[in-house]
């Protein structure tokens, strides 16, 4: 499957849960739930997935997890804050770096409507 449908299943199940939940709850919440979608429109998905820092050829845990990998190619950063701050792209932009994957969804659910909370990311 090309990335751009990959990308297009997503941001329909994003915008499912959205819908069905609302904003007000923990990212958790909303990870669990977008993991279902996912998965039930039969994606292949890795949730907390770990991500190593590479830092003169040592591979370090430096702890960072991804929230979603979607078909190893796109990569979901789930957030339910008040608004978006430049933190947050700056850690998904990190994490497109630091996985050699060029696509990712920056989705905060704290908000009334979704695609006020929803960044198209490409590296």
């Amino acid at each position: 499957m090309n990335i751009e449908k990959v990308f297009k299943i997503v941001l329909d199940c994003s915008f499912k849960v959205h819908t069905e939940l609302g904003p007000g709850l923990l990212e958790s919440a909303y990870e669990e739930c977008l993991y279902y979608e996912l998965i039930n429109n039969g994606l292949e998905v890795k949730k907390q997935k770990a991500l190593p820092l590479m830092y003169h050829e040592v591979k370090l845990d430096a702890g960072y997890r991804l929230d979603l990998l979607v078909e190893s190619k796109v990569i979901v950063e789930i957030k339910s804050v008040d608004t978006l701050a430049d933190i947050h792209m700056a850690q998904i932009l990190t994490y497109l770096k630091l996985s050699g994957c060029k696509l990712g969804l920056l989705v905060n659910f704290n908000v009334k409507h979704l695609k006020d909370g929803i960044k198209r990311v490409i590296l």
